[in-house]
């Protein structure tokens, strides 16, 4: 059934069907007239304000021509469209999931990396990114695309970016001493953190050993907050075999909620720059 309110499967299905019409150089005017849909309902369909029906959405791929593979994709998004998160398993669920996931970064005003055991996706090394993957039984022909996509997410937060998203790291002791890879990898991914604290729109903090309890102990998630006032608020969590994204306003308010515990258990940023120097230090030395 179709939904009133936007969610993140909506938004998902509605970048895909706006996708598919503006790289075919059509109008919403244009595609809306041809399918004899009102122009303001196509646009709330391609906004996700709106989910269309299946048969609606089977037009519309049928209208610019679409089959296979991808017609089944965008279909089978429209499985439980109105739910209040996306839990994804398989791994085409995960690849639609990692778009959607692109598409609200790129819209973020302020993301917030939660990040107790690892170094957040949006500040890690190349290489570092490419020993989780490797150590981490990821199909040795998906490696390379998983990187190169974790790589590309960097760019909503690089300083060379007009207007990037505000980026808030809390980044725990353990994720900081942990080597992945080699020695040598793991001081370039520390040297790059630094340079990444350095930047204006960043806020790097740790959170030490010797900080007792906070939420962040829970596990590792991801908020993103839109630019625009009237965008969804997401919080993403992962783990080994699955990604779940959650919208509604009680999920998001919880780990909201958490933000500030974790903070305040965190060294300040100058500390907390000073603390990575120090450890980035000792690795040099012999």
């Amino acid at each position: 059934m179709p939904g009133n309110t936007a969610t993140i499967k909506s938004k998902a299905v509605g970048a895909k069907l706006r996708k598919l019409r503006t790289d075919r150089r059509q109008s919403l005017r244009a595609a809306a007239a041809d399918l004899g849909i009102d122009p303001r309902t196509l646009l709330r369909y391609e906004t996700g304000e709106r989910g269309p029906k299946a048969e609606t959405v089977a037009r519309i791929l049928g209208h610019y021509g679409v089959n296979n593979g991808l017609y089944d994709e965008i279909m089978g998004m429209l499985a439980d469209v109105d739910a209040p998160q996306w839990l994804a398993i398989s791994l085409p669920e995960q690849r639609q999931q990692t778009a959607a996931l692109l598409e609200f970064e790129a819209a973020a005003g302020t993301i917030t990396e939660v990040a107790p055991l690892l170094i957040p996706g949006l500040v890690q090394s190349p290489d570092y990114t490419r020993a989780i993957m490797s150590g981490g039984t990821v199909p040795s022909d998906e490696v390379s695309l998983r990187v190169a996509t974790r790589l590309g997410r960097r760019e909503v937060v690089s300083i060379d970016r007009p207007n990037p998203a505000n980026l808030v790291v809390l980044v725990g002791e353990a994720a900081l001493r942990q080597v992945i890879g080699t020695k040598d990898m793991m001081v370039e991914q520390l040297d790059y953190l630094l340079k990444v604290a350095s930047w204006p729109h960043v806020d790097v903090r740790v959170v030490p050993f010797t900080s007792g309890w906070h939420p962040a102990l829970e596990g590792a998630f991801t908020l993103i907050d839109p630019r625009a006032d009237d965008g969804l608020s997401i919080v993403f969590l992962e783990n080994r075999r699955s990604g779940l994204i959650l919208h509604e306003d009680k999920d998001v308010k919880a780990y909201r909620e958490a933000i500030p515990l974790v903070s305040s258990a965190a060294l300040s940023p100058a500390a907390s720059i000073e603390f990575i120097a120090d450890l980035v230090n000792g690795m040099r030395t012999p």
